[in-house]
């Protein structure tokens, strides 16, 4: 996008991004439960090649987040962090509170790890993102908000120079290479596999994707056309990188785990990279032959996406619950995908049902 466009309901690819992360995402808590039933060996390894398929969205989301906000606040400071942070608390934590205390009170049994039994413990899963299976990754997003400061001061410092650009993008690889071999050798089947799984959702776990949302931005007209003179470069990279990760997946062999599926290992990396870079790339193609409505309708939903992920567990969890029993056993792939299309309409809906009555009522009231 050309750092001249103010459209404000026109898309951009950090809002391409979140809509493709919040729909992928939708599908990984499914699959989860398809795997309860104890599948086939062929149904469980359809299951695995799709979870690895839809393994891009926390990356997706954090660089569409920092590419936007970078786009949106080109000259902010640390004189701009009170009203920032301001629109994030009605935007994100506001609805982030709620849904959490609906997960921990009204589905007590989506809880990760552990359930609480007091009061300090029910505090702890409120803040730790275990009180329901995707919880965890809004412990680590808003850690990036917190620190958006130290990514405009990133965004001042490399501006338009692509040495300090190249520079950083190196730095940042190396210091996150390190972090997965730390991580593998450490936690993922390590030595501190169970008292250390917090670390997934410290906000250095994705950093890269931060900074390259930042540099991505940044650096906008020679990233733009270096996607755009490469994008059948990046379809073979992806589907390279998709076959490791379905390798690495099965060699653990069956039952298949998710749990052996993390974001944390160079392949899933580097696949993430790579489904930012085309999803960015459609992006780019329908602002040059002006696709206005689907940028339009991409934006619109892309507002939404966040309060729609909070929901998505809700209601899948309720889909999977009034579904026949036999439904699930006798064709799991078939109530797999209606379960998916289902939650993702119910969960934009709500979103945007709820955003729309609380802004009438609070309108009614003369709240502000």
């Amino acid at each position: 996008m050309n750092s001249n466009q103010k459209d404000e309901y026109i898309a951009d690819i950090g809002d391409y991004l979140k809509v493709f992360a919040c729909t992928a995402v939708m599908l990984q808590p499914i699959l989860g439960l398809v795997l309860k039933l104890h599948p086939s060996v062929e149904i469980q390894s359809l299951v695995g090649v799709l979870y690895n398929l839809v393994k891009y969205t926390a990356p997706a989301f954090i660089f569409g987040i920092l590419y936007t906000t970078l786009r949106t606040n080109p000259n902010s400071s640390w004189q701009d962090y009170g009203s920032y942070l301001g629109k994030q608390w009605h935007a994100l934590l506001v609805p982030t509170i709620w849904w959490t205390l609906i997960y921990l009170i009204g589905m007590p049994w989506v809880q990760q790890h552990e359930h609480f039994h007091n009061f300090k413990s029910f505090l702890w899963q409120f803040v730790n993102g275990n009180a329901a299976p995707h919880l965890w990754y809004n412990t680590m997003m808003l850690q990036f908000i917190i620190l958006m400061p130290l990514f405009w001061q990133l965004g001042r410092f490399v501006n338009n120079n692509p040495r300090r650009g190249k520079t950083i993008a190196l730095v940042t690889s190396l210091l996150y290479l390190g972090w997965l071999i730390f991580y593998d050798i450490e936690v993922f089947h390590g030595p501190h596999q169970n008292n250390w799984y917090l670390l997934d959702r410290v906000f250095i776990s994705f950093i890269i994707y931060g900074v390259f949302g930042v540099l991505a931005w940044k650096f906008a007209p020679q990233v733009n056309q270096w996607l755009r003179k490469h994008w059948k470069l990046m379809v073979a990279f992806v589907i390279l990188m998709f076959c490791w990760t379905n390798l690495e997946l099965f060699h653990f062999g069956f039952p298949v785990s998710l749990a052996n599926a993390p974001y944390y290992k160079v392949s899933m990396t580097l696949y993430s990279l790579g489904i930012i870079a085309l999803v960015a790339t459609l992006c780019i193609w329908h602002m040059e032959v002006k696709k206005d409505r689907l940028l339009k309708i991409f934006h619109f939903l892309a507002t939404y996406a966040y309060r729609a992920y909070l929901s998505n567990i809700f209601w899948t969890q309720i889909i999977w619950r009034i579904t026949p029993a036999q439904i699930h056993t006798v064709h799991p792939i078939l109530s797999l995908f209606v379960n998916w299309i289902i939650t993702w309409i119910f969960s934009f809906a709500s979103a945007i049902g709820l955003h729309v009555g609380w802004s009438k009522l609070k309108s009614l009231v003369g709240v502000k």
